[in-house]
């Protein structure tokens, strides 16, 4: 079995690092990015948003450029102060003891993610990571996921998705996954409608044994 975290918003909040390094990004390319900009395109890749953004698709050494300064923005500002989500370490734990393996699919850049991973003490205790990198299409497609159990060796049906956006719940879905929805970013309603086997306010307390024995059924 395999557990597949999202990285924002999911395993840390970092809207906020996002918001600020978006706002950022806007004010030194004049573009029209605020707050409630930022929300609505929360997990999709940098490429949908510049799309978005400009009304079509850029020029791809444009956008790789546009997103290499935000990025490495979003680091700048977030690079001490990244925490995991409430529940997420004993969760992580609870899983690793219930023979769960560990992975991270995302569509934010692998620098990001290995950053929370070394700030939050956490080498050597996923099995994959995929990030923006790793993909051609972004969360609603299924890609993401696919490869992170592809490169894990566990059968899709074998593996349980936590996400907190309905375009990662529809990947997992897509993928033949079990998703859980976690009410960090959305509301669970939307959560529930796009598809999510289940959806709990945080990752707290979270029933792991129950979670086993679903996934053992499938």
């Amino acid at each position: 079995m395999l557990a597949i975290f999202d990285h924002d918003g999911v395993l840390v909040d970092s809207l906020d690092f996002h918001t600020q390094a978006w706002i950022e990004l806007g004010r030194r390319e004049n573009l029209p990015i605020d707050a409630e900009f930022v929300r609505q395109t929360f997990g999709l890749t940098n490429f949908m948003i510049f799309e978005r953004l400009f009304g079509g698709a850029l020029p791809h050494e444009q956008a790789l450029a546009l997103g290499n300064a935000k990025e490495q923005c979003y680091r700048d500002i977030a690079r001490g102060q990244i925490e995991l989500m409430a529940g997420v370490r004993d969760l992580i734990e609870n899983l690793s003891s219930h023979d769960f393996g560990l992975a991270i699919g995302s569509s934010g850049p692998r620098p990001n993610l290995f950053l929370t991973i070394e700030s939050c003490g956490l080498d050597g205790r996923f099995r994959s990571v995929v990030g923006l990198e790793d993909i051609r299409r972004g969360k609603p497609d299924p890609e993401v996921f696919l490869k992170a159990a592809d490169q894990a060796g566990v059968d899709p049906r074998q593996c349980v998705v936590f996400e907190d956006a309905v375009f990662g719940v529809e990947a997992a879905k897509a993928a033949g996954m079990y998703a859980v929805a976690v009410g960090t970013t959305n509301p669970l309603e939307a959560l529930l409608d796009a598809g999510a086997d289940i959806a709990v306010p945080t990752l707290e307390n979270f029933p792991v044994a129950d979670l086993a024995q679903i996934l053992r059924g499938r």
